[in-house]
């Protein structure tokens, strides 16, 4: 059985926020209305965004968040390590079977597989920014009409997009 590993998702909503909005200080308020998530789970994300130096963030009553950098130098593989994800590939266990040539090396031929996914997977977020993120989300916008629901799934050509938190 396979779960659902939104920390990285959650992270790159909010900086996409924090992008769209950049030179402005935003509340977690905010972003937790954004996200649609629990204000909690998402102060833990921008908590781990902060530590990581991605955001800055100001305490108190009118405490918020702003990028620590512009959207352009902000990487999303910077984001996708700041959110402390899982790795996005990982192998069932299971106790191997000597006797079958595929079950004693499956693991070690597997595991190569997917260190070289993972590091193209890494590499193609270093290419992109805040910036190329917060673009494709104002091309949508223009395209299809802000805060439009159905904008993501004429976007995506789909009635399935995935559900939020």
């Amino acid at each position: 059985m396979s779960q659902k590993n939104v920390q990285f998702s959650l992270a790159a909503h909010i900086v996409a926020v924090l992008g769209y909005h950049h030179g402005s200080s935003v509340t977690t308020a905010v972003l937790a209305d954004s996200v649609r998530a629990d204000a909690t789970f998402v102060r833990r994300s921008v908590a781990k965004l902060a530590r990581a130096g991605v955001i800055t963030t100001t305490r108190g009553q009118h405490g918020a968040c702003r990028l620590a950098r512009p959207p352009t130098e902000v990487t999303l593989l910077e984001v996708y390590r700041a959110s402390e994800a899982p790795p996005p590939f990982a192998l069932h266990e299971y106790a191997e079977e000597p006797l079958c040539s595929v079950s004693a090396n499956f693991k070690p031929s597997m595991c190569e597989l997917l260190l070289d996914t993972t590091s193209r997977f890494e590499s193609g977020l270093a290419e992109l920014t805040v910036a190329d993120l917060v673009g494709r989300i104002r091309v949508i916008e223009t395209t299809y009409g802000a805060n439009s629901i159905n904008a993501s799934r004429r976007a995506l050509g789909t009635n399935n997009v995935p559900q939020t938190l």
